[in-house]
C-alpha cells in the first residue's frame, strides 16, 4: 500500500481506502513494511493533523498499529531507477523483497512494467473486489 492510500483512508471515512484500513490486521491480507515506507507514511499522515479531527497522538497510534501488524522487511537490493518516482521505486523494492502479489495504489500508471516481477498493481477498490470485501 502506498502512502496516498493511507492518507485517503485517514481523510475520509467513506471509500475503499478507509475500508482497507479497517481491514488491517484481520488476516485477510498482509501489510508489508520497510523503514523507508513507514517514513513515507509518517510525513503526509502527520500533516493531516491540521486538516482533520485526528491528533498527533492518533496518527502516532495508527502508525504504531501498522508497525505492530505489518511484516517488516529490510531491503538489500535496490531496483532504482525503475519507475519515474523514487518513492514508487521504494514501494516496488519492498514488494519484490516481500514477494507480494499486489501493490495497492491510486497511481496505477506510475507502476507500468512491474508485471515482470510477478506483481499486479491495483486501486484500493479493485483490491477489495479481489479479496471479496466489496462486490
Amino acid at each position: 500500500m502506498d502512502s496516498k492510500v493511507l492518507v485517503a483512508g485517514l481523510l475520509s471515512r467513506n471509500g475503499a481506502s478507509y475500508r482497507l484500513l479497517q481491514l488491517m490486521g484481520k488476516r485477510k491480507f498482509e501489510l508489508h513494511l520497510s523503514i523507508p515506507l513507514l517514513l513515507e507514511y509518517e510525513d503526509p499522515a502527520k500533516r493531516l493533523v491540521s486538516k482533520t479531527d485526528l491528533t498527533q497522538k492518533d496518527i502516532d497510534d495508527i502508525l504504531d498499529y501498522l508497525c505492530l501488524i505489518g511484516k517488516k522487511w529490510e531491503i538489500h537490493y535496490l531496483w532504482r531507477p525503475f519507475l519515474k518516482d523514487p518513492n514508487d521505486d521504494m514501494v516496488l523494492e519492498l514488494a519484490v523483497t516481500a514477494r507480494c502479489e499486489w501493490i495497492v495504489t491510486f497511481n496505477t500508471r506510475d507502476f507500468a512494467g512491474i508485471e515482470q516481477f510477478g506483481i499486479r498493481v491495483l486501486t484500493p477498490r479493485d483490491f477489495l473486489k479481489i479479496t471479496g470485501e466489496i462486490p
